[in-house]
């Protein structure tokens, strides 16, 4: 696969660091756990979608748009790094926020990701949750170039075939590091949501015949609904980079059970992986992504899912800063 066909450009030095987790290996007994620092992506904090940009705003840029619309959460990573990336690259920056977790906290709605787009003067409007956020973030890009603003629409999370170039290109680079380092990867575990991350790193690995599987832990959707969508996505990127034969269905597995009452709310099992991560290794998950995809891995290493001595590497997707808006489910959770 040519990823030098499409439009990029370049926002932070790569590669992001490949470590082992000994800590982390030898507490809990399992397989050999290593971690992509794709929360060193450097721009904003980082986080999995400043790799996404690199090809969004390449393309926005070949388009001649100087304004970015753009979508997510409340406590979005990808608004936070969208809105960066703009001014980095002189661009303005609009964002439609969803209240998508209902809640009163002043944590969640004004720190973390949000006192950062702020600081990078985006743009903010509010939307109540339930929308087709994707279809009101076309709707605004429309109205604003009507007004005569040159727009370029990113979808949420960065999720579409120009997008998932970003981990088309991560799995080349992983695979790269691992036969530099003589390490044999048996998994790939990262967290699954908006889904492009996954679908990039299912092109990459499937058409590099790799034969490292891909395992994601969602955040949101049930398993059907999310394993759709991911091999919808993982399908167009394929033809989109012309990789011969596509990508099969059972290429593409999601595991759903660490979601817990739904997108952004807290569970136990993210609280013991962040703070375990945190304790053991000094590393920094997220409460949305990170934290519930390591609190699945765990759980399932516990479970005997992945045998002793197998290498898994755990694809940090970022998001950090979102723990301070969720500073109080901590303070509760480090005072038990």
């Amino acid at each position: 696969m040519h990823l030098a066909r499409f439009p990029r450009v370049r926002l932070f030095p790569a590669p992001t660091p490949l470590e082992k987790l000994t800590n982390l290996t030898r507490h809990l007994g399992g397989p050999d756990i290593w971690i992509k620092r794709d929360d060193c992506t450097v721009v904003a904090t980082g986080g999995n979608k400043v790799r996404k940009l690199e090809w969004l705003v390449g393309e926005a840029q070949a388009q001649g748009a100087t304004h970015l619309v753009t979508q997510g959460a409340v406590q979005s990573n990808h608004v936070r790094q969208t809105a960066a990336v703009a001014r980095r690259l002189g661009m303005k920056c609009t964002a439609l926020l969803e209240h998508r977790i209902e809640t009163n906290d002043r944590d969640y709605l004004n720190s973390g990701n949000v006192l950062l787009d702020r600081l990078f003067d985006c743009a903010i409007e509010y939307r109540p949750s339930g929308l087709d956020m994707n279809a009101e973030a076309e709707a605004k890009g429309t109205a604003m170039s009507s007004a005569g603003e040159k727009t370029y629409v990113i979808p949420g999370g960065g999720s579409n075939r120009v997008g998932a170039l970003g981990y088309v290109s991560c799995a080349q680079e992983l695979l790269q590091q691992a036969d530099e380092m003589g390490l044999q990867i048996g998994r790939v575990v990262t967290a699954t949501g908006s889904a492009g991350t996954q679908a990039g790193l299912v092109v990459g690995l499937e058409g590099s015949n790799a034969g490292i599987p891909v395992l994601g832990i969602g955040v949101r959707a049930p398993k059907d609904r999310q394993e759709t969508n991911v091999h919808r996505l993982a399908e167009e990127t394929a033809d989109y980079v012309g990789a011969r034969g596509g990508v099969s269905r059972a290429a593409v597995v999601a595991n759903c059970d660490y979601v817990g009452p739904g997108y952004g709310q807290p569970t136990p099992g993210m609280t013991e992986a962040v703070l375990m991560l945190a304790r053991l290794e000094g590393v920094l998950l997220d409460p949305v992504y990170s934290g519930k995809a390591m609190a699945g891995l765990i759980d399932l290493i516990r479970k005997g899912e992945f045998r002793r001595g197998e290498t898994v590497v755990f694809l940090h997707t970022g998001g950090a800063v979102g723990l301070f808006g969720y500073a109080g489910v901590f303070e509760q959770a480090m005072t038990h």
